[in-house]
């Protein structure tokens, strides 16, 4: 259904009578449920997890019935706020960062995280982590010297939190771009930036699975070649989807190095099948979350208050018992079995876009996703020899299809541009892929075979459409 459809049919003037919860629930199966999303549907393919796992949903109802408040410990939270340490000391581990004795901690802290609502949140912690780690106290006298906080990303696979974290914390969009080759850092390009930028840097960020193609980041390397520039230059991880490899001694090699960086944001929701909303940062040195610590005489005036490091958080719901629950249930087997069957699934999909005639696969998977695009009839496949009109051909077709699936909702895949760093079509091109994602555990080779087959179908149907 169209968007303003949706509107007409849901916008409506506030009810001066009162309904029945009978009614509303009624209201609420035949009219908005019918139009949501399903994460759960073995076709919906391009985004996120399934957030169906039944001990996190379990957490999630009872996180809700339960009413506790995480700003404060003793009355707000007296046991949730234990919880949640635990989970945060879980996450610490499955990362290899180390946690001090349970008896030592006696304040938030000690603990090294905090829970948030996403990755965005989280990352924007993160900034604001390593504005005071270059510039201590700012937060209390505000910025005086703009100049000193520039930030390192990749080209063309940043995430976008990065960019609007340093405008929201007040030192200005000054994103520093650096080269890649094959969706990862350009080392030599990296030097040079340090080099070039010296004195004006306060962070690198480095992506374990990137946004776009899950690519993981050589992480040890960036962190000796930023160290080799300035020690002083505190580096972030986001690992929103690499926290999967930390589930499995198989994939573990391709975070090497994780554990040396000052900070780390991972999200649950996105590799965890637990409900939205779950995202964590985590501190290789705990006491650094003191330089962002807030006070007030009304609240968050007890030792053990996450109101205290969480900032923009005031009120804070019991977000981490889904992710206790999950764990819990799973045990390091079952999650395990999660990272395994997960990336065994997106290395069949990538194979068998590879045997398609009519496809190509613009990246090598690292994790869950899967970028990949439709070649027109008649487009001769030069790897890193097609020219710009080809190209354009290729996107095109490519923006169609997706603009057909989802006006006809029997599937889902995700679409964005991305750079050609392998030059599969044309090196330095921007493409405009397909991207399939992993994550749902009811998606069969067969749905997978199938969504390639119509993909193909709509594409052909298309350029028919053309003539």
């Amino acid at each position: 259904m169209a968007p303003q459809r949706i509107r007409d049919l849901l916008i409506r003037d506030l009810p001066e009578k009162a309904s029945t919860l009978d009614a509303v629930l009624e209201s609420f199966v035949d009219e908005v449920l019918p139009l949501c999303k399903n994460e759960a549907s073995p076709r919906f393919l391009g985004f996120g997890d399934t957030g169906d796992d039944a001990a996190a949903l379990a957490g999630g109802i009872l996180a809700l019935l339960t009413q506790q408040n995480l700003i404060n410990q003793s009355f707000d939270s007296p046991s949730a706020t234990f919880v949640e340490m635990q989970v945060l000391r879980w996450l610490r581990d499955l990362l290899g960062f180390t946690n001090p004795a349970a008896s030592d901690v006696t304040t938030v802290w000690d603990v090294g995280g905090v829970v948030t609502h996403g990755g965005t949140a989280s990352n924007t912690i993160a900034m604001m982590l390593a504005r005071e780690h270059a510039a201590p106290d700012t937060t209390q006298h505000g910025v005086t010297d703009p100049g000193r906080f520039g930030v390192i990303v990749p080209r063309g696979i940043g995430h976008y939190s990065v960019k609007s974290a340093l405008t929201w914390i007040g030192v200005g969009a000054q994103i520093i771009e650096v080269d890649t080759a094959g969706f990862r850092y350009d080392m030599s390009s990296l030097r040079r930036a340090l080099r070039d930028h010296a004195g004006q840097i306060m962070a690198v960020v480095a992506y374990a699975g990137d946004s776009r193609t899950q690519t993981v980041e050589h992480l040890r390397a960036v962190h000796d070649v930023v160290h080799a520039a300035d020690q002083g230059i505190w580096l972030h991880v986001d690992a929103c989807w690499g926290l999967v490899c930390a589930f499995n001694e198989r994939f573990r090699s391709m975070i090497d190095g994780i554990d040396l960086f000052d900070s780390v944001t991972v999200d649950p929701h996105k590799v965890m099948a637990v409900p939205y909303s779950l995202s964590a940062l985590l501190v290789r040195r705990p006491a650094a979350l003191r330089t962002i610590s807030s006070y007030s005489d009304l609240i968050m005036q007890e030792d053990y208050a996450f109101g205290q490091v969480t900032p923009f958080i005031g009120t804070k719901g019991w977000m981490s018992l889904k992710l206790w629950m999950m764990i819990r249930a799973h045990g390091q087997t079952g999650l395990a079995e999660i990272a395994e069957n997960r990336i065994e699934r997106a290395r069949r999909f990538a194979t068998l876009v590879d045997d398609h005639p009519s496809l190509v696969r613009v990246h090598e998977p690292d994790l869950v996703a899967v970028a990949f695009m439709y070649l027109p009839e008649g487009t001769k496949l030069r790897r890193g020899n097609l020219s710009t009109t080809v190209v354009a051909r290729i996107n095109a077709v490519n923006q169609r299809i997706h603009s057909r699936m989802l006006a006809e909702g029997q599937w889902h895949l995700h679409q964005f541009s991305l750079p050609d760093d392998l030059g599969r079509l044309r090196p330095g091109a921007t493409l405009y892929p397909l991207r399939f994602m992993a994550n749902n555990p009811r998606t069969t080779e067969q749905d997978m075979t199938q969504v390639l087959t119509y993909v193909s179908r709509l594409g052909r149907d298309l350029e028919s459409e053309a003539r």
